[in-house]
């Protein structure tokens, strides 16, 4: 920031740095009949994170460090587009929830060098089955499985803990079936945010729950293959495009819902969020 004063400089902030959003995405069985791969997913994910996080937005996520998984993509992201939202602002960039079930099998070993590894870069959160925070030296690995019931009180707990860090949440893909907990998990953290009111955007055309969500809302229409059924989609029926409360009008969404090109989305979203955030005093 050459030529900027010292002044000048403390008070400055980029458009989203008071802003956490959460990210909401998982594998798609739909890419193929969509005319997709799956890289097209991940570029998605890539590039709406990366303006997020050039815009000073702090992103959430609910993820279970595996390898090459979405979890490690977006610390990857962070570490190259580290955001400098508020100038001696040194607040992570990510804010990572690791539900019960999730770290219950994880050994110490890894989890101290994945905290050590994204210090500065990611704050992780490791939480009980009720969704209270467990500090990381007191984890205990588990020797049995956790129950199908343990997996869906534990995720709940986490989506709901979630759902109070963030301010808007954006969905795209999402497995609908072999998935674990009461229903696909974009689908339950879709519906924490509609019942807490806040902006969430759409992003259909990649397939998955994110799709079967677009369609409840009537955003696209179905695709011409066989639906794989998930639990409690139901509960989208009757719900409108008012429902998003994103900042974007009923044709920003359709758009939104049904597009592949991801800078389309990225313009989208993004002016749906300085509607929607773009007062410093909110």
């Amino acid at each position: 920031m050459v030529g900027i004063s010292e002044g000048d400089a403390v008070s400055y902030s980029e458009p989203l740095s008071h802003t956490a959003i959460g990210i909401s995405i998982s594998g798609s069985q739909d890419m193929e009949a969509l005319g997709l791969a799956e890289e097209h997913l991940r570029d998605a994910m890539t590039e709406v994170a990366r303006h997020l996080l050039a815009m000073g937005a702090r992103l959430v996520y609910g993820g279970d460090l595996r390898e090459h998984g979405f979890t490690e993509l977006l610390f990857e992201l962070v570490a190259r587009y580290r955001r400098d939202a508020d100038v001696g602002d040194s607040r992570p960039a990510i804010v990572n929830y690791l539900a019960w079930p999730v770290h219950r099998s994880m050994q110490p070993e890894k989890i101290q060098t994945h905290s050590q590894a994204v210090a500065g870069l990611a704050e992780l959160h490791y939480l009980d089955i009720q969704g209270r925070n467990i500090a990381a030296e007191k984890l205990e690995v588990s020797t049995s499985l956790p129950t199908p019931e343990e997996w869906s009180t534990g995720l709940t707990a986490m989506r709901h803990v979630m759902t109070k860090t963030c301010d808007a949440r954006i969905i795209l893909g999402g497995k609908v079936s072999e998935f674990k907990g009461r229903m696909p998990g974009i689908a339950e953290e879709a519906l924490c945010s509609i019942d807490s009111g806040q902006p969430l955007y759409v992003l259909g055309g990649f397939g998955g729950c994110a799709r079967g969500i677009a369609e409840e809302l009537g955003l696209v229409a179905p695709l011409q293959v066989q639906a794989t059924p998930w639990g409690d989609r139901a509960k989208f029926k009757g719900l409108t495009v008012n429902a998003l409360n994103n900042g974007l009008d009923e044709a920003e969404n359709l758009t939104l819902a049904r597009t592949v090109h991801v800078d389309e989305a990225v313009a989208l979203i993004l002016r749906g969020l300085l509607r929607r955030f773009s007062d410093p005093d909110r």
